[in-house]
């Protein structure tokens, strides 16, 4: 009974403020505040107001809610741990203990590419070989390599 009364109070002084705002001639500005000063009284008579405040008021139904909050957190939870465990890539991260991960890299695939040993330097004529080209390209192809690309 308090709650119909305050949603028709609420839609009472909302149909106010928008007889005032159309005296103004905002015609347009009234007719949106109407419509929302009209929901209350809407919610009453529909019987959503008496549904809403019956829920509210059950302790079954604070019960309920808990429940369903645990269970999303216990969830989230183990879907947390699984990604944990997983590393992100769908997979196990460890087959056994002391085993390499699946997806290792070799050792040397993390290391620098340096070519032959040294660059290569101009000839005694003063024109570089042409090796170099190829030298500046492997390191861009061991980089790739390394990445996966």
């Amino acid at each position: 009974m308090l709650a119909e009364t305050i949603c028709s109070a609420v839609s009472a002084a909302g149909l106010g403020i928008a007889a005032l705002t159309a005296y103004r001639r905002r015609f347009l500005a009234a007719a949106r505040i109407a419509a929302y000063a009209l929901v209350p009284v809407g919610l009453v008579l529909t019987g959503v107001v008496e549904w809403v405040s019956g829920m509210v008021f059950n302790p079954a139904v604070w019960a309920g809610f808990a429940l369903l909050g645990l269970s999303w957190l216990l969830f989230m939870t183990t879907r947390a741990v699984e990604r944990r465990r997983l590393g992100g890539s769908g997979k196990p991260a460890r087959a056994a203990k002391g085993s390499p991960a699946p997806e290792a890299v070799a050792p040397g695939a993390s290391a620098p590419s340096l070519g032959s040993g040294a660059r290569s330097r101009p000839a005694a004529g003063g024109k570089p070989q042409a090796a170099a080209a190829a030298d500046d390209f492997s390191d861009i192809e061991a980089i790739l390599k390394k990445h996966g690309i």
